[in-house]
């Protein structure tokens, strides 16, 4: 039986998503909650990887046991893990079900402070001093929609076999002192959104003009564009399916 679960979690503490050597992850802290309870190794698939602390408001993830689980299978598993992931939810879905694979779209925040927030230091990125010009950065931003490769923005050693993805949401949203980026993409590269608020964020600056913009895309170099803006502003905050 092939099951989901959806999860939160802070990423502060964590070196990203996917297990690797002498480092602690996200998911190799839920194999071992589950492994424990259903009593046997249990290895999760996730919906997609995130960087060394970055958070999440929303993943998914699938794992098979042969047996039902228990209703109070979520509890358990919430009551061995570390207060900084939770789980939302424990669903049963057909055996073809892959969190990752049949993920159409994911969505990102990047959460910026304007000012000094004592109680935000830890998820959002704090800009002193710093006049930004939303409305360019937010005509910078629908550019986007115009490309593909997006090659620009990905780090520079990465296993992939295209560059290409698909914008359907980009934009600013100024809400008091909260300034957060939106964007939601079919799928996203290594870095890409903290590479691509670094870049917008000049624009905001003054440094590069929209078609500057458009130039680094079309470079599709990654020194071109912006730097990779702090980790502890950005959250995945959903990834949608056609089953769920």
């Amino acid at each position: 039986m092939r099951y989901f679960i959806k999860l939160a979690y802070n990423g502060k503490n964590y070196h990203g998503w996917q297990i690797q050597p002498d480092a602690i992850s996200v998911q190799e802290k839920i194999n071992t909650a589950i492994s424990t309870i259903l009593r046997q190794k249990i290895n999760i698939v996730g919906a997609g990887r995130t960087d060394a602390g970055v958070h999440a408001s929303e993943m998914f993830a699938h794992f098979d046991f042969d047996l039902p689980l228990n209703d109070n299978f979520t509890y358990k598993l919430n009551a061995i893990l570390p207060d900084d992931i939770v789980i939302i939810n424990t669903q049963q879905v057909h055996e073809d079900a892959h969190a990752r694979f049949d993920a159409v779209s994911r969505s990102y925040e990047y959460k910026i402070w304007l000012g000094r927030n004592p109680f935000l230091l830890e998820t959002s990125w704090q800009l002193h001093h710093q006049n930004l010009n939303i409305e360019l950065m937010n005509k910078a931003a629908i550019i986007l929609y115009e490309y593909e490769d997006f090659e620009c923005f990905s780090k520079v050693k990465t296993d992939v076999n295209t560059f290409n993805c698909t914008v359907t949401n980009a934009e600013w949203v100024l809400n008091g002192n909260e300034l957060t980026f939106h964007i939601s993409a079919n799928r996203f590269l290594r870095n890409m959104v903290r590479a691509i608020v670094g870049t917008l964020i000049e624009v905001g600056l003054g440094k590069i003009t929209t078609d500057d913009f458009k130039k680094i895309i079309e470079s599709k170099n990654r020194s071109n564009a912006g730097v990779s803006v702090p980790a502890k502003g950005l959250f995945l905050t959903k990834v949608t399916y056609d089953y769920i």
